[in-house]
């Protein structure tokens, strides 16, 4: 059990059976009235997500859950396939669990597998990746005006927004949380 003012992003939760990770946590303290907490959830088995209001004395259920260290390997058709870099065991990742994160992963790259009841139920990204340009369109200086931006393909099909002088064969940070361009990196 864990207190409800005690709960941080990244927390897993039990409701009714089900994990779900807080994605989203605001402290609320009114002038009257105790104060709370008010989350968002993401369902780790189904990716729905539920907003909640948890007042911070009361305590609500957190899920047990093992994070191993996993390098990805290659994708089957139906489920992502790691090797735990410790036992060397195979861990398949279905493609639910993976919806939005599939472009992240890089073949060879190491993650954290979140498992919960022997069963694979997330994976963390790094929060910035770094990122090679596979299909950009060429702009010409002077096309528009200052700030702005065109959409480019990196080598794992992402496609993000970056300056117009960013060109293809060139390495970019990207923010995964947002998928957002941060900086070019030079090598």
């Amino acid at each position: 059990m864990i207190r409800g003012g005690d709960i941080a992003k990244g927390t897993v939760l039990l409701v009714k059976g089900t994990p779900y990770l807080i994605v989203e946590r605001e402290f609320v303290n009114p002038g009257k009235g105790s104060a709370f907490a008010r989350v968002k959830m993401k369902n780790l088995r189904d990716g729905s997500v539920l907003t909640q209001t948890i007042k911070t004395q009361d305590n609500v259920e957190d899920a047990t859950v093992d994070t191993r260290k996993a390098q990805y390997q290659y994708h089957d058709g139906e489920n992502y396939v790691f090797m735990d870099t410790e036992s060397f065991e195979q861990i398949m990742v279905t493609e639910d669990v993976l919806s939005d994160k599939k472009n992240y992963l890089r073949e060879g790259d190491e993650y954290d597998i979140v498992i919960w009841e022997e069963e694979s139920i997330d994976v963390k990204i790094p929060t910035k990746m770094i990122f090679v340009v596979a299909e950009s369109e060429n702009y010409v200086r002077g096309d528009t005006v200052s700030g702005a931006t065109k959409p480019v393909v990196t080598e794992t099909g992402l496609v993000v927004r970056v300056p117009l002088f960013i060109k293809q064969g060139e390495r970019i940070m990207v923010n995964t949380e947002t998928n957002e361009y941060q900086e070019r990196v030079n090598s």
